[in-house]
């Protein structure tokens, strides 16, 4: 019995190893780590094991990052996320990277003349 205990905290073990990569991949540096999050599709899930084992892993992968992790299924996806507060300075940053991005999708639209339909 205590070899298939080894097996199963080996897998545990890489599965973490494995979401707290996939997480820390996603993080951008001008955000200093607030702001992470994870999504993994049904497809993910299936191949990774037992959604209560990844969810498990997930939150320890993300403690690990110094995230306070949340998780979420919505529609057979797993969204992990970091629930801390996030500093006035960097949530600033947050904002205007955001207004940028909207800009930059909406620019070639409002230099449209109105149509007169």
């Amino acid at each position: 019995m205590p070899a298939k205990d080894e097996l199963a905290k080996r897998r545990h073990d890489n599965l973490v190893a494995r979401l707290e990569s996939l997480m820390e991949a996603e993080l951008k540096p001008d955000y200093q780590g607030y702001y992470g999050q994870l999504i993994l599709s049904s497809s993910d899930l299936e191949e990774m094991g037992d959604l209560k084992d990844v969810r498990r892993a997930a939150r320890e992968a993300s403690r690990r990052l110094g995230w306070q992790p949340k998780t979420q299924l919505v529609d057979g996806r797993l969204f992990v996320y970091d629930d801390r507060e996030v500093p006035e300075e960097i949530n600033r940053q947050a904002m205007r990277d955001a207004a940028e991005a909207m800009e930059a999708v909406m620019r070639p639209h409002m230099n449209r003349a109105p149509s007169n339909d």
